[in-house]
């Protein structure tokens, strides 16, 4: 029995080729959606420092003008607040938010007024106490396993005023 000539792009293609081609096919066609829609959601603004990256959603106008009234304005940007100090944490709780501020967005998935969860409220936290620890050291808990009083409960407007 003669071998198919697997050179030739015909027998190839009646080989098994076929599925390659499908399977480079749909990774063409989702790395173009993905491409088109970083593209088109100004993604490479997220990757900034710049707080006007945030009202790209029309959701956080409020929480970009409230920002602008507060006390932070001129010694904190969003990043500086929502995001962790730790270089690789950084990056990671970027990744996450985007990604699922993304996908709540798209799919109109939130509820107004927004919310901030839990693991973005002990980011938080621990920006407030990055930045004030000196005056905040007698706050801290004794021991380890006890909790601290969260900082936004008494300072709720000073990221965003008049909330």
């Amino acid at each position: 029995m003669r071998r198919p000539d697997l050179r030739s792009p015909r027998t190839w293609l009646l080989a098994g080729g076929t599925y390659y081609v499908l399977i480079a096919a749909c990774i063409g066609i989702a790395g173009g959606l993905g491409s088109f829609t970083f593209g088109y959601g100004k993604g490479a603004s997220y990757l900034s420092n710049n707080p006007t990256t945030c009202v790209n959603c029309h959701i956080m106008e409020p929480y970009y003008d409230t920002w602008q009234n507060s006390s932070h304005h001129h010694v904190a940007v969003c990043n500086d607040c929502h995001l962790s100090h730790h270089p690789i944490g950084k990056w990671i709780t970027k990744a996450d938010n985007g990604f699922f501020h993304s996908l709540a967005f798209t799919l109109d998935n939130f509820d107004e007024p927004i919310r901030i969860k839990p693991r973005n409220r002990r980011v938080t936290q621990a920006a407030c106490v990055s930045c004030h620890v000196d005056t905040v050291h007698q706050m801290f808990p004794a021991t380890p396993q006890q909790d601290m009083l969260m900082c936004v409960s008494c300072h709720s407007d000073v990221g965003h005023a008049h909330r």
